[in-house]
């Protein structure tokens, strides 16, 4: 008697339409080359397009680049890799001895005629139509994604646990990406030389700073002052930089503008021929989240990339017991 396979619960779509690869017996199959050869299944180039017609839709709208083509290519070379794995783990399917139910399929559809069709079944047959499948195809289909989907998490237990060790190495490591950096709020009017202003107009420049800065000192409104003679692109801002981190100004004037307390405003600085006055508005530290509150996400990030590590070792398995030919 053959064994009924029971597929896991969670089962939702995450595959392109794709059929399985089909005997070599199948001539039809050989119509528009062979991509793949896994045992005695043939990968066409018809189902690596068929794998990629959204992508390819979207792409052939545009001109097509030089990056775009390498990234197409890259793209046929993850599909037919996607598809021969396919095919190693229905294969392995079928060796086991394992079935799918007819009713799982018929749930499957169901939902799928009731979630994105609102449960006329006639615009999905249309849908169908219009896309090229049949709904026997379409049946086939479903029936692969759900042996793909539950031979994986088949294969693979879930029962295993990231030590505290290994999440506190992660964060260690990565501690940078849990780091908000210190910030502040600024303002800055800035002033260049001008060629039409007497013999030095560097020191004209510097003079006109000078004078703006003690006006501002005397409690002038800095943003007017900012829309009225800064020569900077933030002029009709009045000035304001919004939130900035260290790796916004130059080192010159980021030393000056960090020493800074809120509202406090700077001397005039000079950095080459050019004229600073800057005045901070907030200040916020430099913040870590600690380990206790991202220890949940990096344990689910490092329980992640187990799983699909395990899961890739399991793939390599059945590839180093098959015989298969990329062309």
């Amino acid at each position: 008697m053959i064994p009924a396979f029971r597929p896991v619960a969670a089962l939702a779509a995450i595959f392109i339409l794709v059929p399985v690869g089909r005997s070599l017996a199948q001539k039809d199959q050989m119509v528009d080359g062979i991509a793949a050869v896994v045992n005695s299944n043939v990968i066409t180039f018809g189902q690596v397009r068929e794998l990629l017609m959204f992508r390819q839709r979207s792409m052939n709208q545009q001109q097509m680049t030089e990056e775009m083509k390498e990234k197409m290519k890259q793209s046929q070379e993850a599909a037919v890799k996607d598809l021969v794995d396919r095919q190693l783990i229905i294969d392995e399917f079928k060796t086991q001895g394992f079935q799918i139910p007819e009713y799982v399929i018929d749930d499957r559809i169901n939902s799928i005629v009731r979630g994105d069709f609102g449960g006329d079944r006639t615009a999905f047959v249309r849908t169908l139509k219009a896309q090229g499948f049949s709904l026997s195809r379409f049946r086939e289909v479903e029936r692969e994604k759900i042996i793909v989907q539950a031979m994986r998490q088949k294969a693979v237990k879930s029962d295993f646990v990231i030590s505290p060790d290994k999440i506190e190495a992660f964060y260690r490591k990565d501690i940078g990406k849990y780091s908000t950096p210190e910030e502040i709020r600024l303002s800055m009017i800035v002033l260049r030389p001008d060629s039409g202003e007497g013999d030095d107009p560097v020191a004209a420049a510097r003079e006109v700073a000078g004078e703006i800065r003690r006006k501002l000192a005397d409690g002038a409104d800095f943003a007017g002052m900012a829309q009225m003679y800064s020569q900077d692109s933030t002029a009709e801002l009045g000035g304001d930089w919004g939130w900035i981190d260290r790796k916004t100004l130059t080192p010159e004037l980021n030393s000056v503008a960090f020493s800074l307390s809120p509202g406090e405003l700077s001397d005039v600085v000079q950095v080459g021929d050019a004229f600073y006055i800057l005045r901070v508005e907030a200040k916020k530290a430099a913040v870590t989240k600690p380990l206790s509150e991202m220890r949940d996400e990096i344990s689910q990030k490092l329980y992640e990339e187990e799983r699909l590590s395990r899961q890739q070792k399991w793939i390599d398995g059945l590839r180093s017991k098959a015989y298969v030919k990329i062309f």
